[in-house]
């Protein structure tokens, strides 16, 4: 058997044994949630629809919970209205699966390609991992809609803005116009000074909310002046799944949590991410820019359920991507790449359920906010990569060509914010799989 298809079957073989390997943790680990927001999107919708009640009335049996969307999301969703029960959890996790597969390979491949590994297989092993996951098993389990607001966005982050089209912005407009929270990368737009697809974005937000209104005035109405503010209906602050700093502050006085100290966190947090933001885009690095205002949307959030860490895919992704480009056998490759496993591990574990019941105490107060640690750690320790090319760019691209013998624009390209260009200094080309690094003050680690 020749040397190439030998390896191709110890691949193959490599990719069934982590599969079964995968499969068989889950059928341990993974708790099942029998799509129970999916459950409550069907219901709702159902009651809308057929029963012709207010969709924010509704609630499903037993619970406290009923749908909290914008009624844009309610647009979006209402084909599950006309669907049966097994066809909407086919569509739900079908969608999940391919955004995720499509995300993972843009992240991915540059990686893949630049280490010379065989893509289909890194792409196999990346997708096993991913189902391991807590937030992403809790994301199908749960008939969420993370990864596809995840997706929307990286349309425009990964493809759209670094090709300078005309459209980038959309993405994000209408993932805030689905949930909220996505609007924050609407702020990263305008801190890193994209103002025009900034202004596309809030205008494909309000085009989607305003379309929604003038459709279902009686739902946007209710949305707006009373189900938005209505905290009761999306669970409490001092739970154990909620993994932002507000949960932090929650679990510390459940009784009477200080909105002083979380605002205090949150501002903090904010600098930090500001700055680190500002340093990725001046080097051209829009993968970085979405990791680490996904880990601060986690972190800012209200409320972050564990599900909602899967916008923390970006950065454990870039991790490995940083370790592979540093060089063999060096301390910075050793550690980014143990930084990245602890993580990941980490968020595998269910670890901070093990303090559900009391998570009072030191240990208690370490333990039942791992998740928020390491998004913190994402936050602040997740290298700049000043040695590589926006994903997407191509030669013609508005801010100039990239070279295809560094992976990146040469100094002095169109476009190149001013002061950077007298920072670049390329050491070694990463045709010969040599990194790079750029000397200067905007060289964040």
């Amino acid at each position: 058997m020749a040397q190439g298809a030998r390896r191709t079957a110890g691949q193959v073989v490599a990719v069934v044994v982590l599969a079964a390997a995968v499969t068989a943790f889950l059928s341990v680990a993974a708790v099942r949630h029998g799509f129970f927001d999916l459950k409550v999107y069907y219901g709702a919708l159902h009651f809308w629809v057929h029963d012709h009640g207010e969709i924010y009335d509704y609630l499903k049996p037993g619970t406290q919970y009923g749908f909290t969307y914008p009624p844009f999301a309610a647009l979006v969703m209402l084909p599950m209205a006309y669907l049966p029960w097994p066809a909407a959890i086919t569509v739900s996790v079908a969608a999940t699966v391919l955004v995720s597969a499509v995300l993972v390979w843009w992240l991915l491949d540059p990686a893949a390609r630049r280490a010379g590994w065989t893509r289909w297989f890194v792409l196999a092993v990346a997708l096993c991992l991913a189902a391991a996951f807590e937030p992403m098993r809790e994301t199908v389990n749960f008939g969420q809609v993370n990864m596809l607001l995840l997706f929307l966005v990286a349309v425009d982050l990964l493809r759209l803005l670094p090709a300078g089209n005309r459209w980038a912005g959309v993405g994000i407009g209408l993932a805030t116009a689905i949930k909220l929270t996505p609007g924050v990368f609407i702020v990263y737009l305008l801190i890193t000074r994209r103002f025009r697809a900034a202004g596309t974005a809030v205008v494909a937000a309000a085009a989607a909310t305003l379309l929604a209104a003038a459709l279902f005035p009686d739902a946007a109405r209710e949305f707006w002046t009373s189900a938005l503010w209505n905290t009761d209906r999306v669970g409490e602050l001092a739970f154990v799944s909620n993994q932002s700093l507000r949960g932090v502050v929650a679990r510390l006085d459940p009784e009477h949590p200080s909105t002083l100290a979380w605002l205090a966190l949150v501002l903090v947090t904010l600098a930090v991410w500001g700055w680190r933001c500002r340093a990725a885009v001046a080097v051209g690095d829009e993968a970085t820019g979405l990791a680490l205002t996904g880990a601060l949307m986690c972190l800012v959030s209200p409320v972050t359920w564990v599900h909602h860490l899967v916008w923390l895919i970006p950065a454990l992704i870039l991790l490995v991507d940083n370790a592979v480009a540093a060089p063999a056998g060096s301390l910075r490759r050793r550690a980014l790449l143990a930084l990245a496993v602890v993580c990941y591990v980490l968020l595998c574990s269910r670890i901070v359920w093990a303090w559900e019941k009391d998570f009072t105490g030191i240990g208690g107060f370490l333990g039942s906010n791992t998740y928020v640690w390491i998004s913190l750690a994402l936050l602040v320790l997740l290298p700049i990569r000043t040695w590589a090319a926006p994903v997407g760019g191509r030669p013609g691209d508005p801010a100039g060509p990239v070279d295809p013998a560094v992976g990146r624009r040469p100094a002095g390209s169109a476009g190149q914010p001013a002061g950077v260009a007298q920072f670049v200094e390329v050491h070694r080309g990463t045709a010969t799989g040599q990194r790079h690094r750029v000397a200067g003050p905007l060289a964040v680690d």
